[in-house]
This record gives C-alpha cells, sequence and structure tokens, in this order.
C-alpha cells in the first residue's frame, strides 16, 4: 500500500529536479519511475499498444501502473504519430510509451505539483505546433536554425561565419539562407 507521507515527500524531492519548459516546472518521465520504484519497490509499470486506436503511422498506447499485489493504480494514454516531430522520425513508439508511462504515474501522483504533462509531451507539443506552419510562413531566423538542424550544422558557427548578429535584419538572415543553400545544399 502507497504510503502518503512518503509521497509527499519524494514529490518534494523531485520538485528540485525539475525541467523549465515555458516558464514551467515538469518532472522528467525517468524521475517519475525512479520515485515509483522508491515509493513501491515491488509495484510494476506495463505497457500496451491499443490495437483499436493504432494505424497509417499512428500508434496509442496504454501504460498501467499497479501496486506490488497486482492492484492497478492509475493507467495512461498516449499517442503520437510517426516523424511528425525530430524524435518521431526515428522513435515514436519510445517515445508514445514515455508519455503514456509518465501520464499513469501522474495520476499515482508522482511529479504532478505544478503539470500533470510529462516534459517531453509539453516539448513535442511546442515543437509540433512550430512544425505545423509552413517553412515559407516561418521567420528566417527559424529558417535558418532548421536549416541547421537538418544539414547537422552548428546554427552560432553558421551565424559566426555569414556575418548574422542579433541585429541582423529580416533581409539579411534570407540572403545568408540563401548563400548557406548554396554553399552545403539544399
Amino acid at each position: 500500500m502507497m504510503d502518503y507521507k512518503e509521497l509527499e515527500r519524494i514529490n518534494k524531492e523531485l520538485g528540485k529536479s525539475t525541467v523549465d519548459i515555458k516558464g514551467k516546472d515538469y518532472v522528467l518521465v525517468n524521475k517519475r519511475v525512479a520515485a515509483f520504484r522508491e515509493l513501491i519497490p515491488g509495484g510494476l509499470i506495463t505497457t500496451e499498444i491499443v490495437p483499436q486506436l493504432t494505424g497509417n503511422g499512428i500508434v496509442t498506447i496504454k501504460a498501467t501502473v499497479a501496486d506490488e499485489k497486482g492492484s492497478i493504480l492509475a493507467t495512461g494514454m498516449a499517442q503520437e504519430k510517426e516523424a511528425s516531430s525530430f524524435i518521431n522520425k526515428t522513435s515514436y513508439i519510445e517515445n508514445c510509451e514515455t508519455s503514456a508511462v509518465g501520464r499513469a504515474l501522474g495520476f499515482v501522483g508522482i511529479g504532478i505539483d505544478a503539470s500533470m504533462a510529462s516534459a517531453e509531451e509539453v516539448a513535442n507539443a511546442i515543437k509540433n505546433q512550430k512544425e505545423e506552419r509552413p517553412l515559407e510562413k516561418r521567420t528566417a531566423k527559424e529558417q535558418i536554425l532548421i536549416y541547421c538542424k537538418i544539414k547537422g550544422l552548428d546554427a552560432k558557427d553558421i551565424a559566426q561565419d555569414f556575418g548574422l548578429t542579433k541585429e541582423s535584419t529580416e533581409k539579411d538572415r534570407l540572403e545568408a539562407l540563401q548563400k548557406m543553400k548554396e554553399k552545403y545544399g539544399e
């Protein structure tokens, strides 16, 4: 059986190792799992793909958290789309599983003082919101950062190489982007 005083203590500790995303503190899933193992050493975390909600490049995973006797404490679900983000190009199933586990542990009460969502979910949502805009509707600075990421270039080095500063105009950045494409290819 879970000791709620111990849960409070663990959440207080988790509060010291949060990640700031857009001004909100989030507890990473690996920290939530470690806290669960400390709280309920014989407890179980299981995951399963939900076939009815999976297909066409979309995976849905249900995570179940149980105590040492097998009594279900909570479940959590997550859904990811293949190639919808940089990480999902290669690991959308793993990413989905991590989110489902984070949500289930959140429902147990682990690491939720600030928010139910995991840091990964929030970061992914922010990234997906940005990625929904077509490239041509992004600022030149955003386009340069995306180009550098795709080409594996260090954005700071590129900015220095092409004379870009904080004071550079949109026109300056667009010209630099064109020169980058000429030098490194489309």
